[in-house]
């Protein structure tokens, strides 16, 4: 009886010690599959397996990092690829083989029936259009035939090419006509060959002629309206021009699948999303208003420049440096101030200027006292348009000011995902609650978008932040690429050319941490580097899908070394803006 137990606790003991060794595993991220065709000769994997394991790819050994994580790149020869990985602990082993299958790009085949073989035209998508707006087509085809579109608009065969590699590639605009009655319809295109048979195939999108809608007008609704420059996308959306209040009528002029394109002056159209705008009745007159006189004057935390109009109308802001100027300009608006009051009450304001730029484009001028922008915010009092600007902090210290801290993701928006199935998600959320405790050791009020595993939609933290206006705002993110060996580093984001200074002082600090320098990135159209109401940065803090940089992200010491280098980056952003203020 006492024997058999202790075999019985021998084995489990020898069996514990198996697993604190390490029992060897191979589970991957990158393939999905065991099979995969590709048509690129660099391939990457990446996975994880035991933190004991020696690793090898074909009898080649492969780093294993502390975290059990590992990436190889490979090279691969046209046809089928086989590859071996195999992990050894000791006496025990795993493996896992993987086949690639690589077909080289082949030209494009020349169409030998009487056939329309593809139509792309641009812009690509349903359209709804006015005469004199033109779509631009590229029809595969049977060559040395004649293309057609609607019958009235023929295309021309191009010449062989580097980007046309084979005869039968046909282009050119079709320009839509007053005539032209589209309501919701497929546009035809025809082929005629040398002996006159023809064969036909109609539009991938349909389109509808602005006319026959019942109304030409539009009006924002909700708190999240916005302007972009054109139908461009990335995976971010459209290149956003930025937020318009509620109850702004605009003229529509045409629309490419959800976006109605609206002319803003004689020469300058944008687009808005369908969602946040709806119609107005037929015979809705153009917003257009004469300007009032203004009032320019400051309370405790803000300066106001309040321009009296007789209609709502849409506008555009912009943030200028050297001097700091915030520049917004009013479509639709045309000068009728004869005085301009400002009170000697502002405090960041210290001119305020207009410019009749054109007909009905009123350009506003706000020179600042300081060198650094705090952010502003335009909305409507009733028709009156208000330029609210933040004035620069009495104190810059940390223990005066309210700082919003983002962790990035949550729920059921994972994010990216490391070798060992590490989360996104979840590494951005515990940085967040250690940079929120580094903040308040500082003195520092913060506010979270989220303290727990929680989704939390985008459009929601933008709302929320609008509303509680922190002084400063800090979105922690982590990396991604489908390369896991090359792509690496810390980098952060800013879309107003006034808030670079905070983005950029906290980057200096990151690369301290002697991470690759991925760079400090302007323009940028993520959803909460776009509110101009605050100073506010994006830090992607290094790439979770590099196994390298996934072990740092993992160790609790190095998420308390990240969290005190944006601390520092904070501080470094504070003093350089009361230095400013000293002068």
């Amino acid at each position: 009886m006492k024997s058999g137990f202790f075999i019985i606790c021998l084995a489990m003991l020898m069996d514990t010690e198996m697993y604190a060794q390490g029992k060897p595993f191979i589970k991957l991220v990158q393939p999905t599959r065991e099979t995969t065709v590709v048509r690129a000769s660099t391939q990457y994997i990446s996975g994880s397996t035991c933190k004991s394991c020696v690793l090898t790819l074909n009898g080649k050994e492969v780093k294993v990092y502390s975290s059990g994580g590992f990436a190889a790149e490979l090279k691969l020869q046209p046809g089928e690829n086989n590859f071996t990985l195999l992990a050894k602990s000791g006496e025990a082993s795993a493996t896992k083989k993987l086949v690639y299958r690589y077909s080289v790009p082949t030209a494009p085949e020349v169409v030998k029936t009487l056939e329309i073989a593809s139509i792309t035209i641009n812009p690509a998508g349903n359209m709804i259009a006015k005469p004199g707006d033109k779509i631009f087509f590229r029809v595969k085809a049977l060559p040395r035939s004649e293309v057609w579109v609607a019958d009235s608009v023929k295309l021309y065969e191009m010449p062989v090419t580097a980007s046309n590699p084979v005869p039968g590639f046909y282009q050119g605009e079709y320009e839509f006509k007053v005539t032209d009655t589209f309501s919701n319809a497929y546009i035809q295109v025809r082929l005629r060959d040398s002996s006159g048979n023809t064969v036909s195939r109609r539009t991938p999108h349909k389109y509808t002629m602005l006319h026959t809608l019942p109304s030409d007008r539009i009006i924002t609704k909700g708190r999240l309206a916005h302007l972009l420059y054109g139908i461009g996308e990335d995976r971010l959306g459209g290149a956003k021009i930025g937020y318009i209040d509620s109850l702004i009528p605009l003229r529509v002029t045409g629309k490419v699948n959800d976006l109605y394109r609206v002319q803003l002056t004689q020469y300058r159209s944008v687009y808005i999303p369908d969602d946040v705008v709806e119609f107005l009745p037929k015979g809705t007159p153009d917003a257009r208003s004469l300007t009032g006189n203004w009032r320019v004057y400051g309370d405790s935390v803000f300066d106001y420049v309040k321009i009296n109009l007789e209609t709502r109308l849409p506008y555009q802001s912009m943030q200028e440096l050297n001097p700091s100027r915030i520049v917004v300009d009013i479509f639709g608006a045309t000068s009728n101030t004869n005085w301009i009051t400002q009170l000697d009450n502002v405090k960041e304001i210290s001119n305020v200027r207009y410019e009749q730029l054109e007909d009905e484009v009123l350009r506003v001028t706000i020179d600042l006292k300081h060198k650094q922008h705090w952010g502003h915010a335009i909305y409507y009092e009733g028709n009156r348009l208000v330029i609210r600007v933040k004035q620069q902090p009495q104190k810059l210290d940390l223990r005066n000011l309210v700082i919003a801290v983002d962790a990035g993701h949550g729920g059921g928006n994972s994010g990216a995902t490391g070798p060992t199935g590490s989360i996104e998600k979840e590494m951005a959320l515990a940085v967040s609650l250690k940079l929120k405790r580094a903040l308040e050791y500082q003195g520092a009020k913060v506010i979270m978008t989220r303290t727990t595993e929680a989704f939390v939609d985008n459009k929601e933290r933008i709302l929320m932040y609008r509303d509680s206006l922190p002084d400063l705002l800090v979105s922690l993110h982590l990396n991604s690429s489908g390369d896991p060996i090359n792509a690496k580093g810390t980098g952060t984001f800013y879309k107003y050319p006034g808030f670079r200074p905070f983005s950029y002082l906290i980057y200096k600090r990151m690369l301290e941490l002697g991470l690759k320098d991925y760079g400090n990135t302007g323009n940028f159209n993520f959803m909460l580097n776009s509110p101009t109401e605050y100073p506010n940065a994006l830090i992607e803090m290094l790439f979770i899908s590099n196994p390298e940089e996934e072990d740092l992200i993992l160790q609790e010491s190095f998420q308390l070394k990240m969290a005190e280098k944006i601390v520092e980056g904070i501080k470094d952003f504070l003093k350089a803006a009361a230095e400013d203020h000293q002068q």
